[in-house]
């Protein structure tokens, strides 16, 4: 039987008799018992304001000053890309994609031997981030945010960049040299962050001991995303409580020319809403109470014909089921997640593998007003050593 999104499904208690002779050849959901569970651990709290934009689709937005970047690190002396380094088209199917076109990816076949640099990258990395990282914390302060409620925060990202072509930029312009570094920088981006699982087992099993961060606990959430057609520039996010989507103050993408993986430093704020009126509250607890716990589609939840939607004003756009386990020391957080996502909007959804890193201690550090460029210089080139050495390699994957 063809895969039918959630929200074109009937639910098994009003499907049809011809949808329930297909439906009997499926594997059953979850019984019934384990939603009043599910409902229980969702302690909705109360909208205040929001950042975003509405586009029809779950976004991550972008503060009004926000900056997005990119830059390679690995280049030759001529700051030009080595020989060794290719653009790779990847097949949309590995994403599990049939229409559009292929993104690219820089591909180094040479990485065993690194370009010889004057600098180390991570001193590299450090020299050219940390100007925007203290421009995008000092924006979060002029925004006048609660730093005790919003708790910013400083993540890197393990995958690989993929670069999306435009009609006036296509592969073929982006083979040589600087005019390659010039022609990428143009292209729109995004950050792939499904690691091969032999990466994360060693993450797990090696990593974390090195590193010194403890295991916490294990988490098992589920992530109802709404749109709220009151609040147009909105995404408001629903697990153990109600937050609007996060915030992006900054997202450098890193090309490693040396290693497997690439790197994403982003900083971002959310914030936690407050002040439903009892209206409000009992139309998005309407909402997650429809949900059935369904482990045969994707985001692990569903609704019922007519039921992902209250009273015209809030709608269910996408669900995400993860489970994470947690590792921290007083410096550092370490998330290792898999995350089952669907889009209701595109129709879309994907199961990935992701490691996070929370840069906890540098953020502590910006929150000082007094504090020092130098320093936060030199925890940043600390940070980026340890990424460097234990973060960006594993085998081949995408190419």
């Amino acid at each position: 039987m063809a895969y039918i999104p959630p929200h074109k499904r009937h639910s098994y208690e009003a499907a049809s008799s011809s949808e329930s002779s297909d439906m009997h050849n499926r594997p059953s959901p979850i019984p019934q018992s384990l939603v009043p569970q599910f409902r229980r651990n969702l302690n909705l709290r109360l909208p205040h304001k929001t950042f975003s934009q509405r586009s029809g689709k779950i976004v991550y937005n972008y503060a009004e000053q926000a900056i997005s970047t990119w830059f390679p690190v690995g280049l030759d002396h001529n700051h030009q890309f080595p020989s060794s380094v290719h653009v790779t088209p990847v097949p949309l199917q590995l994403f599990g994609r049939t229409t559009g076109t292929n993104p690219l990816v820089l591909f180094n076949n040479n990485n065993n031997h690194p370009v010889e640099q004057v600098r180390s990258p991570w001193v590299y990395i450090a020299e050219n981030v940390v100007s925007d990282l203290l421009s995008s914390f000092e924006n979060v302060r002029n925004e006048k945010l609660d730093l005790e409620d919003v708790k910013p925060k400083l993540v890197a990202r393990f995958g690989k960049i993929l670069f999306h072509e435009s009609p006036s930029i296509s592969e073929e312009t982006t083979r040589v040299g600087l005019a390659a570094e010039t022609t990428l920088s143009q292209l729109r981006r995004s950050f792939y962050t499904n690691i091969p699982n032999s990466y994360m087992e060693n993450i797990m099993g090696e990593v974390a001991q090195k590193i010194k961060v403890d295991f916490e606990e294990e988490k098992d959430l589920y992530h109802v995303q709404l749109s709220d057609a009151t609040l147009p520039d909105s995404t408001i996010s629903c697990k153990c409580s109600i937050e609007l989507h996060q915030l992006r103050h900054m997202v450098i993408d890193i090309s490693c020319l040396d290693k497997n993986l690439d790197l994403r430093l982003m900083l971002s704020t959310k914030r936690t809403l407050t002040a439903f009126t009892d209206d409000e509250m009992q139309s998005i607890r309407s909402l997650i109470n429809s949900a059935i716990l369904d482990q045969d589609v994707k985001g692990g939840l569903r609704w019922p014909l007519g039921k992902a939607s209250s009273g015209g004003r809030y709608c269910v756009v996408g669900v995400w089921h993860t489970i994470a386990k947690d590792y921290k020391s007083s410096s550092l957080s370490l998330k290792v997640r898999h995350a089952d996502r669907y889009d209701f909007r595109t129709s879309t959804g994907e199961a990935t593998r992701e490691i996070n890193l929370k840069l906890k201690k540098i953020v502590s550090l910006l929150q000082d007003q007094e504090v020092e460029v130098s320093s936060v210089a030199e925890m940043l080139k600390d940070n980026l050593k340890l990424i460097w050495d234990h973060f960006l390699c594993c085998e081949h994957f995408l190419t």
